[in-house]
């Protein structure tokens, strides 16, 4: 448990300091100790939505959801991976 809150605090840090990859990697870290913190699910989201990866932003939050489904920060990060989502629909449209 203790190697699961340092990880989740360096990723916490490099949220703070804009290094997304980074931090996303040191929640992936954290999921492999312990699957059932889901906060670590929607700060890994919070990365990927800033990395542009509204797929894996949607898949954390979905994941959250089936198991918590009032979680608000799952429920609005979801929205914001689909928000992209179709923006992204929309400009390959155009090509």
């Amino acid at each position: 448990m203790e190697e699961f809150k340092r990880l989740k605090n360096e990723g916490n840090e490099l949220v703070k300091t804009g290094e997304y990859e980074e931090a996303a990697n040191k929640y992936s870290e954290c999921m492999k100790l312990n699957t059932e913190e889901y906060s670590v699910y929607t700060n890994r989201a919070l990365c990927y939505l800033k990395l542009y990866k509204y797929e894996e932003a949607k898949r954390d939050c979905d994941h959250v959801l089936q198991i918590e489904d009032s979680n608000i920060k799952a429920f609005y990060r979801r929205a914001l991976a689909y928000k992209g989502l179709q923006v992204r629909q929309k400009n390959m449209a155009g090509i």
